[in-house]
């Protein structure tokens, strides 16, 4: 049945352990100045703590990590069969791994601000010794056999892993095939794409923090339409070894969290060289959330011209006004001019898709969803498609940023709406010329592969999330992140929550 399957749990106690669990004590950090709850907090208000206030919470004694991972399970065990945020959840192994780090902690062995933290991992993200599915039925089985780098340094970093987030299968749709992900905000609406469960889990207070993928904005989009913080970093800053590609060249990890404070503890465990990743960068290792620290009064900030073409009024209104404010806080704004990525050509980087799919595509093809068995056919067509075609794009991806930074001479960071509209009804049919660039501004940002981050800004007045888009140039990632924080500072929508209870019911 797909409640079994989506709410799958016989892996064995050891396996779980096994996949994240043990591992090297990281250096200690500095403990977070986040307020720790009162004793009587209700197990809802656990869930709805911060990383950086739940992390100081536990340093402070005033609360164990299995307190938490027992309060964000029973939260799962009550919401996920109507959200379906989740397709594996590891219970006995995330209770057994916290109960590791309440050990470790009474024996002073303190790993930093993720120590005993529970987090939700996008089931395209391997995990050894725990299935990882990327949503699909071709892949239901499938149980890796080594980590992803981005889940042993979270493990290494103290983090418990509660289980894997839905997604849309292989980051490339909205259908799962364990279920539909709805929007805790309504129901009837998409929650976005791809990282769906990590963003509504975040949103929905069935997690702490949460890693998705972004290839087009899968971590934006969902960090809009739920309500919460999602950041795409600088390319190669986080390896995506061992993360099923979408399209590898624009493939982005990044952390999905109720705050940009815990955006940027999650960044700090999950960046980093790694030599084994074709993607990774040896960039000199940054302290994100020091820089959170760092003065924006001095900032200029530019307005992508593009990203305003066709926006819903609503949406429009709160991002402008969302603009003003920050206005207040930086040097000013000015209009500019962001480079075409060739957006009309992206279908040629469709070689790479295939290049990992093809030998199982070609086995188990009536196993994908529909949308996606259509687009991998197309491509098996053409035997992946034109080989100069995929060599001519490669090239002009690798140009356009080796100059993009120069488009930030005159401004330090961008700012524009993450979507052009609220979130759709799920039985929302795009027509067959539908633009995807009047949908989203996200796709260019990772032709770019500069950092880009999505914080809440505002609700339309039916209550459905607007995000704004902070840019920078490569690197740039701790600038983003303060101006960021300087903003969510300045306002209070992110502590604003979605209208669940226990007794809701899934409409048709």
């Amino acid at each position: 049945m797909l409640l079994d399957r989506r709410r799958f749990n016989s892996l064995s106690l050891a396996a779980a352990i096994t996949g994240f669990g043990a591992g090297p004590l990281a250096s200690e950090a500095a403990a977070s100045v986040a307020q720790p709850p009162a004793p009587e907090t209700s197990a809802e208000e656990l869930c709805y703590m911060t990383i950086a206030q739940a992390g100081a919470a536990l340093k402070a004694g005033k609360v164990t990590s299995v307190q938490l991972t027992r309060a964000c399970l029973d939260r799962i065990d009550t919401y996920n069969g109507k959200l379906a945020a989740y397709i594996t959840v590891l219970h006995q192994g995330a209770l057994a791994q916290a109960q590791r780090m309440d050990d470790e902690m009474k024996a002073g062995k303190y790993r930093g601000p993720l120590h005993g933290i529970p987090i939700g991992l996008k089931d395209n993200i391997d995990t050894a010794n725990i299935r990882t599915t990327a949503a699909s039925a071709a892949c239901e089985s499938r149980i890796p056999t080594e980590d992803a780098p981005v889940a042993t340094r979270l493990r290494e970093a103290g983090a418990v892993l509660l289980g894997k987030t839905n997604m849309g299968e292989f980051a490339a749709t909205l259908t799962s095939f364990y279920g539909i992900v709805r929007n805790p905000w309504d129901l009837t609406r998409e929650p976005g794409g791809s990282s769906s469960g990590s963003g509504v889990s975040i949103a929905s207070g069935l997690c702490f923090g949460a890693l998705g993928t972004d290839t087009g904005g899968s971590v934006r989009h969902p960090a809009h339409f739920c309500g919460v913080v999602g950041f795409k970093p600088t390319y190669g800053l986080v390896p995506i070894r061992n993360i099923i590609p979408l399209t590898f060249s624009l493939d982005h990890c990044g952390p999905l969290t109720r705050t940009v404070e815990d955006n940027a503890i999650m960044l700090n465990a999950i960046a980093g060289y790694d030599p084994a990743d074709i993607s990774s960068r040896d960039h000199a290792k940054e302290d994100y959330v020091a820089a959170l620290k760092q003065p924006v009064h001095g900032f200029k900030l530019g307005r992508p011209s593009a990203g305003f073409d066709v926006l819903d009024p609503e949406v429009e209104a709160l991002v402008n006004t969302a603009i003003a404010l920050l206005v207040t806080l930086t040097k000013g704004i000015q209009d500019v001019n962001m480079p075409d990525p060739v957006l009309a050509t992206w279908t040629s980087l469709g070689a790479e898709t295939y290049a990992w799919h093809k030998p199982q595509f070609e086995a188990t093809k009536n196993l994908y969803q529909p949308a996606n068995r259509a687009m991998l056919q197309a491509l098996a067509d053409k035997d992946g498609g034109s080989a100069s075609s995929y060599v001519d794009l490669s090239w002009k991806l690798q140009a356009l940023r080796r100059t993009i930074d120069s488009h930030f001479k005159e401004v330090d960071l961008v700012v524009l709406p993450t979507m052009v509209n609220p979130a759709h009804k799920l039985d929302f049919v795009r027509p067959p010329d539908y633009n995807w660039h009047d949908y989203t501004n996200s796709p260019e940002y990772n032709a770019y592969g500069i950092p880009a981050i999505s914080v809440p800004c505002g609700f339309t007045r039916g209550g459905l999330p607007v995000g704004l888009t902070i840019a920078g140039p490569t690197f740039a990632d701790g600038k983003v992140l303060a101006l960021a924080h300087a903003y969510e500072q300045a306002t209070q929508w992110h502590l604003k929550r979605p209208p669940i209870s226990p007794t809701m019911e899934i409409p048709v």
